[in-house]
């Protein structure tokens, strides 16, 4: 249209109008469009810096852009409500951690802290460290501890605060944030726990030591004095040995071979209690757990075939290995086992059954179990201390070596059972 004006003479007024015109609303239009592009600008420079104080709001531009306003303004408003509850769900967490009865310190690979909350400060007595090399003073191996723990570690830490000793459990986790490695470890004073269980075990030791002891001493003593009483007679200050006619003799020589006897159980049972505190070091390796079942089914066949019991072992996967002492896990089966035939030989149908598997873990699980007598419910927390049996014919260190040896490969065992249907123990590396 413009250019068949400009073409025309008489209408060269109006194509100079119409140019005007035509100018106009192109400014119009790209300045529109730039307050477009500078609305837009300033929204995203707000979101980048979570300056969420600006909103949008400019009349004069027509009624779409009070429509971009107020989409602009609703979602700030949103990203504000959010960076809110945000906050206020970090100060949640943060009051949480510092008020726990749990020491928490975080720190990155280096060393570096970057948590420490108030009960970490009271149980080590700082303040505040900058990293974990600055607890040198409370325990000099101590950071070296702490930079080797992996997630899923467990250590028991002594440290000396004053003239106060704490015992701290130290349980450690890993995680990534912000592309860094970080380490958190959970400290707990168990030295009052400890202590507890401490003194209450050496007191089951000590009841358990002096029934064994005066089981022995008593008749020992008694038989002794009737001894010296038969062979001894006292008359003006002098010592005479009495003359014995048959009967006496006899008398005499069962009471000394009963003090025999019994001497020679006393010291069978101190030497059981030497060899109970004198288990060997483990010799790791690392070995297919199908053949410690072998050696412990071909060593035991003949009692199992002898009482016609149904033994069956199961490995899954069939290749599972395991580290450990072969010799001291072979004790440890063997111990079980003989006490699953004990449990199981006045069944109708004996079955001992072993299995062996890995949980979602990573751990390694054993399991031997029986369908015999089961073990009564009062005497089931007993059966792991030194000495106690319920059997006729038992020195009742079985099963207390047997968990001794579990702790030394840092595993545990642990038992499951019900009176007349059967027991189940557990050794998990």
């Amino acid at each position: 249209m413009f250019f068949y004006l400009a073409m025309i003479a008489k209408y060269q007024i109006s194509a100079a109008i119409l140019a005007i015109i035509i100018g106009l609303q192109t400014y119009s239009l790209i300045r529109y469009v730039e307050q477009t592009n500078k609305k837009l600008a300033q929204f995203f420079t707000s979101i980048r810096h979570a300056d969420f104080s600006t909103s949008f709001s400019d009349k004069s531009l027509g009624k779409n852009f009070e429509a971009l306003h107020k989409s602009l303004n609703e979602v700030i408003a949103e990203f504000k409500k959010h960076r809110a509850e945000k906050q206020e769900h970090y100060n949640y967490l943060q009051t949480v951690v510092q008020h726990i009865n749990i020491g928490i310190v975080c720190y990155k690979s280096d060393g570096t802290i970057d948590m420490f909350n108030n009960t970490a400060k009271r149980l080590f007595k700082k303040p505040n460290i900058r990293t974990v090399h600055e607890l040198e003073s409370v325990k000099a191996e101590l950071p070296a501890t702490l930079l080797k723990l992996k997630a899923g570690d467990k250590s028991l830490i002594k440290i000396f605060t004053g003239d106060e000793v704490k015992q701290l459990s130290a349980y450690a986790t890993e995680f990534k944030m912000r592309g860094e490695e970080f380490t958190l470890v959970a400290f707990q004073d168990i030295h009052a726990e400890l202590e507890e269980k401490e003194i209450e075990s050496w007191q089951k030791l000590i009841r358990v030591l002096t029934h064994e002891i005066m089981n022995s001493i008593t008749p020992i003593s008694s038989l002794a004095s009737t001894v010296n009483d038969m062979l001894i007679e006292k008359s003006d200050d002098k010592t005479v040995l009495k003359t014995l006619e048959g009967e006496d003799i006899e008398s005499v020589e069962h009471a000394l071979a009963t003090i025999q006897n019994r001497s020679k159980g006393l010291l069978n049972f101190v030497d059981i209690y030497r060899n109970l505190t004198r288990i060997p070091k483990p010799n790791f390796r690392y070995f297919q757990i199908r053949e410690a079942f072998d050696r412990a089914e071909q060593l035991l066949t003949p009692k199992i075939e002898k009482l016609n019991i149904n033994c069956q072992c199961k490995v899954f996967p069939t290749d599972l290995k395991l580290t450990a002492d072969p010799d001291l896990l072979d004790q440890v089966l063997i111990n079980l086992i003989l006490n699953a035939i004990d449990a199981v030989r006045d069944q109708e149908n004996p079955q001992i059954k072993l299995s062996a598997y890995a949980n979602e873990n990573n751990r390694t699980y054993i399991e031997i179990s029986d369908n015999g007598s089961g073990i009564k419910q009062d005497i089931i927390e007993k059966i792991f201390m030194p000495f106690f049996t319920s059997k006729e014919e038992g020195s009742g260190i079985g099963l207390s070596l047997s968990r001794q040896i579990m702790h030394l490969h840092k595993g545990v065992i642990n038992v499951k059972s019900k009176p007349d249907e059967g027991t189940i123990f557990t050794l998990v590396f």
